[in-house]
């Protein structure tokens, strides 16, 4: 039992503070990643993906339905946030001593922890759920 209470609180934890990024951008759109993108010569529309990995894939997450896809969509989002903008950060400290990426790290590494781990009990789709 204390294994899915740990899950639930893993899955509503970062999924919610991921979804909180995405909830900005939805508010005031996604022209900076665009950007960023075409700075790298890629595609602006590439930039609409951050809605997948910062709504779609955190709230399937919180709701525990597709969990694994969904942390999949927001370990590629991650994934894309540490290419684009914080690669120049990766082997730097902060000023307190710690990784200068500790919030995107812990976003990453607590993502790929939902992936592998699944949903739990505690959710919609059940401890048996496909993708779950």
């Amino acid at each position: 039992m204390t294994d899915d209470i740990g899950k639930l609180v893993l899955r509503v934890s970062v999924a919610l503070l991921i979804l909180l990024h995405g909830i900005a951008k939805l508010q005031n759109g996604i022209d900076g990643i665009a950007g960023m993108l075409g700075g790298y010569g890629l595609p602006a529309f590439i930039a609409y993906g951050v809605y997948l990995g910062e709504v779609v894939g955190p709230i399937l997450v919180i709701i525990g339905l597709f969990t694994r896809i969904g942390a999949l969509l927001m370990v590629g989002n991650m994934l894309f946030a540490f290419g684009l903008a914080h690669l120049q950060e990766l082997f730097s400290l902060g000023q307190s001593g710690g990784w200068a990426l500790e919030l995107q790290g812990m976003f990453l590494f607590g993502s790929i922890s939902i992936a592998l781990l699944g949903a739990g009990r505690y959710s919609v789709g059940g401890i048996n759920g496909r993708f779950n």
